[in-house]
């Protein structure tokens, strides 16, 4: 099936695609498309950059921690205490927001999973998604549950 035939000077020029030729193209078209979604894995690459954003919202609490034992001779900031286990920064947890924003934090970092990853600026009525430990010698860990498979993301000093 041609959509156009043109006769010069006695030669047949047909211009147009066939449906098998469409079809062809189509068919590739899909096959490489699935290839390259198979490839990046885009659900997988939001779940690693939220990983990343759980590993930086930790490294700033753990250091506003030690900011605030290096103000105060080593104290652990008011809702933290020795062989505490790991408890939530929340208001019902470990509560830190007030003891950290805004002198150490201008805002408390959240989970990305609640709220959209929205930080804290008010210190009430709140929940980061993260936890803290302290253990008998005060090491203090910051933790937080990543959505890729693998090891707690979580940092201690």
């Amino acid at each position: 099936m041609s959509f156009l035939t043109i006769n010069i000077s006695g030669i047949r020029v047909d211009k147009g695609f066939t449906i098998i030729e469409l079809s062809i193209v189509i068919g590739i078209f899909a096959i490489l498309t699935g290839i390259v979604l198979v490839a990046v894995n885009p659900l997988r690459q939001f779940e690693m950059a939220n990983d990343n954003k759980r590993q930086n919202d930790i490294n700033e609490i753990f250091a506003a921690i030690g900011q605030y034992q290096e103000d105060n001779n080593g104290a652990l900031p008011p809702g933290m205490t020795t062989n505490m286990t790991a408890t939530e920064i929340s208001n019902t947890g470990a509560d830190i927001c007030t003891s950290l924003v805004p002198k150490y934090l201008a805002s408390l970092p959240e989970d990305p999973s609640i709220n959209n990853g929205k930080d804290i600026t008010t210190c009430t009525n709140y929940d980061t998604g993260y936890t803290v430990s302290v253990s008998a010698g005060n090491r203090v860990t910051v933790s937080a549950t990543p959505e890729v498979q693998g090891d707690v993301i979580s940092i201690s000093r």
